[in-house]
């Protein structure tokens, strides 16, 4: 694993003590987790993106707890504070990350799936394989409809080796640009960026962001939609009108991939309109979940 000069602490026991949420030791590390009214019920469950570990759900989180269901959301490996296991963070990691988690609270199902961008292969990907587990699925400006172009940064990042150095030298300044590139309102990138950094100082995590780019976990999947959308579940498409991350002409082959899908676009957002408009696209979850 290669050592970035950047990221000077270990993610341990102390690190974690020191934090909200839980802990829970899968087949592959330690998943950090939230569970929002765990006797309520039916339940959701929220799968963050690429880099942006669950805080990126606060809006939703809060606001579907209120309302009566069972919430989970957690840190994918590799971000946050969960694990960063030496392997090779491809969609397979990521969905039995999400097998191990749901097995190892003992999750009743079927449940309500959510995916924020990367979370749509992931989610897309266990509806696909366990449709028996999966009642509705949610899907937040969803990467996989077609293939992405990556910043540049993140397009040289992925030659081995060269991608090392590029972000050993590149320190933050490639991170905050993306983050901003994400949201429509610039008044909040300053403090999404304070808390995004706070899991840069551990390691392990910018080889998690490269084996993740290299693995094309992010990448194209229109064939997995495809399998989701022959099993005729119900299936929500939000997207924000302005994403530059993952564009919103993307949602035409997805809405093709999956006919019946219900769809909004979200104005005067970008990439997280369920963090930036989270009024207008809470109703929208509110009413999708319970009708």
């Amino acid at each position: 694993m290669y050592s970035f000069r950047s990221e000077t602490r270990e993610l341990d026991d102390e690190a974690r003590r020191l934090t909200d949420g839980s802990y829970v030791r899968l087949s592959n590390g330690m998943t950090h987790y939230e569970l929002g009214n765990p006797s309520g019920g039916p339940t959701v469950v929220l799968v963050h993106g690429f880099s942006v570990p669950y805080y990126i759900y606060d809006p939703t989180f809060d606001f579907l707890t209120r309302n009566g269901f069972r919430v989970l959301r957690y840190d994918l490996f590799g971000r946050g504070f969960s694990d960063r296991p030496d392997e090779n963070y491809d969609i397979h990691l990521f969905v039995r990350q999400l097998v191990d988690l749901l097995d190892a609270l003992a999750i009743p199902f079927p449940i309500s799936l959510t995916g924020l961008s990367m979370g749509g292969p992931i989610t897309a990907t266990f509806t696909a394989q366990h449709p028996e587990r999966v009642d509705k699925l949610i899907l937040i400006d969803p990467s996989g409809a077609r293939t992405l172009f990556f910043s540049p940064i993140l397009k040289v990042a992925a030659a081995p080796g060269i991608g090392e150095t590029l972000l050993n030298l590149a320190g933050n300044g490639g991170v905050i640009k993306t983050i901003a590139a994400d949201l429509f309102d610039k008044r909040l990138v300053d403090h999404f960026v304070q808390r995004y950094m706070v899991q840069g100082q551990y390691k392990g995590f910018r080889n998690a962001i490269l084996s993740t780019v290299r693995n094309n976990t992010i990448g194209c999947c229109i064939e997995t939609y495809r399998q989701v959308g022959a099993l005729g579940k119900p299936t929500l498409l939000i997207w924000g009108r302005h994403d530059t991350t993952v564009p919103l002409s993307h949602s035409d082959d997805l809405r093709a991939a999956v006919p019946g899908i219900e769809f909004h676009i979200i104005e005067d957002s970008s990439h997280i309109p369920h963090y930036e408009r989270p009024e207008e696209t809470n109703a929208i979850l509110l009413d999708f979940l319970r009708n």
